[in-house]
């Protein structure tokens, strides 16, 4: 094992009660982890470049065509009603079109700038993820967590639209807080890491070592006044430029 990722070792041998999963692999997972005692974003190391996942941690990189993952359908209220086959016909659609936009290239998950969101096949409740990523000037993307936007990803150094105060913001958030606490993107065209843990509606986000959001409240951006969902999936955001991710590693972490 690559030895950045010495100090994420699973050492506590508390032990909990799992709870269902919608897919096998999150239930083969999440029974194998025990709960770490007081663990925090801030207390786990960033996976730079590196020859694999930290210890108790799986990749979720795409494999060949795209696999693991699919074409996001938008808005789940509306393609909750529509029928089996219409959905399914969708999907197909959908999912040609992705593997036009979205590839794995030498290790990196390239977008071209058009088409749509992808999201993860897998779906997830409580969470912990590490993802590197990297944006072009004046780029966009961003990383919603149970099929929910987002966690924010732009330019830093553009000051369009309010960039400037950094990504890692919950930035759909109406009343609990939309911002960073602080600004740690590094500079515009390099790879930056985000920690991201999310456990019941709360999220808290390191951004390349620095915790810049704490254990908020992730709102629902698509029923206002409700809850986030407590299962969905992981999508990463299409907003018309050109973006990149690599080291996509993610855990399960046991219901409460």
């Amino acid at each position: 094992m690559d030895s950045r990722f010495k100090n994420t070792a699973v050492t506590d041998s508390t032990t909990w009660k799992p709870c269902r999963r919608t897919f096998v692999r999150a239930a083969l997972t999440a029974c194998a982890l025990p709960l770490v005692k007081g663990a925090r974003a801030d207390e786990k190391p960033a996976p730079e470049e590196s020859t694999g996942p930290p210890e108790g941690f799986y990749s979720l990189m795409p494999g060949i065509g795209m696999s693991g993952w699919q074409a996001s359908l938008g808005n789940p209220l509306v393609t909750t009603r529509m029928g089996v086959l219409r959905r399914r016909r969708f999907q197909r659609l959908a999912d040609a079109d992705m593997r036009v936009h979205w590839a794995v290239k030498d290790g990196v998950l390239e977008f071209d700038g058009e088409g749509k969101n992808i999201a993860s096949i897998e779906h997830f409740r409580d969470f912990e993820l590490y993802l590197d990523w990297k944006i072009e000037k004046g780029g966009q993307s961003a990383v919603y967590l149970r099929g929910c936007p987002q966690v924010q990803i732009w330019d830093a150094e553009s000051e369009d639209l309010g960039a400037d105060i950094g990504s890692g913001g919950l930035h759909n958030n109406r009343t609990h807080s939309s911002k960073p606490s602080e600004k740690a993107d590094k500079p515009t065209g390099e790879w930056n890491t985000f920690f991201i843990r999310m456990v019941g509606e709360k999220v808290t986000v390191k951004l390349n070592d620095k915790v810049v959001v704490d254990d908020i409240i992730l709102e629902n951006y698509w029923e206002r006044g409700r809850p986030v969902y407590t299962l969905g999936p992981i999508e990463l955001k299409a907003h018309g430029s050109k973006a990149s991710f690599r080291n996509i590693y993610v855990r399960h972490l046991p219901c409460p």
